[in-house]
């Protein structure tokens, strides 16, 4: 092998390395940045219930929502195949009604009852807090 065919070799291993190393890193900063979501199912389904803040998506079943003392509401948030009891203290959104689609975002606790801190309801095809 010449030495210009080295050094091409050469180029051509260092520029793949970096682009490499370059999409690792951007697809390790963007991974905070999905905010997925479980459906109650999914929840239920799991062997160990996640402790760490998630989102769960669903809709409210009608008939469920109960105000309860000062801004705390409690509801049951179906996927028509399990319910989620949420509890969530703070001004809901506008939009939100039974029978309309929710995302909360929160923490589960002991009991299975899932404490919100966050609430978005859905409008056309964005959910809005």
């Amino acid at each position: 092998m010449t030495s210009r065919r080295k050094r091409r070799l050469l180029l051509l291993l260092i520029v793949m390395l970096g682009a490499g190393a370059a999409s690792a890193l951007i697809l390790y900063a963007l991974r905070q940045n999905i905010n997925l979501f479980y459906k109650p199912a999914e929840i239920f389904a799991q062997v160990q219930l996640p402790r760490q803040r998630i989102r769960v998506g669903g809709m409210v079943r009608k008939g469920s929502v109960r105000q309860l003392e000062g801004l705390t509401v409690n509801f049951a948030m179906t996927d028509y195949k399990q319910d989620l009891q949420v509890l969530y203290t703070g001004v809901l959104p506008d939009l939100f009604k039974e029978g309309q689609g929710v995302v909360a975002a929160g923490k589960l606790n002991d009991q299975k009852i899932f404490i919100a801190d966050q609430i978005l309801a859905k409008h056309d095809e964005n959910y809005m807090p």
